[in-house]
C-alpha cells in the first residue's frame, strides 16, 4: 500500500517577473520567499509556511496563471492509478511528476514526496 498527501498549493504566474509576483504573495499570505538555488529561482520561488503546514510554491509557467494543487506520494503510478478509479484523467506524463485533471476540471500533480515529514514506514498511509 502506498502513502500520499496533499503536498503544495502551486500558484502558476504566466509572464511578468516571478520576484514581484512572490513579493505580492509573501505579502498577502504572510509568508516570506525562502532563499534558493540561482537555477530553482528561475522558475519557482517557495514561501516560508511552517513545518505543519501545506507547500505554497510560485511557478513561472508558460499557460495562463492559476492554482493548483500538488498530491506528494511514495508511488506515482499507484496513485494516478488510484485518482483515476475516482474519476480523474491523465493530462501528461513528466519524467519526475503527472499532471492529471479532476472530474471537476481542475489540474493537479502527483509528485513524489516534497515535505521532509513525509510519513515513513510500512503500513503508513495519509489516505487509504
Amino acid at each position: 500500500m502506498h502513502r500520499s498527501r496533499l503536498a503544495a498549493l502551486v500558484i502558476d504566474c504566466q509572464g511578468g517577473n516571478l520576484d514581484r509576483h512572490a513579493e505580492f504573495w509573501g505579502q498577502a499570505l504572510g509568508c516570506p520567499r525562502l532563499p534558493t538555488s540561482e537555477e530553482w529561482a528561475k522558475r519557482y520561488a517557495n514561501l516560508a509556511t511552517s513545518p505543519e503546514e501545506v507547500r505554497v510554491l510560485l511557478q513561472k509557467v508558460d499557460h495562463p496563471s492559476r492554482v493548483h494543487l500538488d498530491i506528494e506520494t511514495d508511488d506515482i503510478t499507484a496513485e494516478v492509478q488510484r485518482l483515476s478509479r475516482l474519476g480523474a484523467t491523465v493530462v501528461e506524463v513528466k519524467e519526475r511528476w503527472t499532471v492529471m485533471e479532476a472530474p471537476t476540471g481542475h489540474r493537479f500533480c502527483v509528485v513524489h514526496p516534497q515535505r521532509g515529514d513525509f510519513p515513513d514506514g510500512p503500513g503508513v498511509n495519509c489516505w487509504p
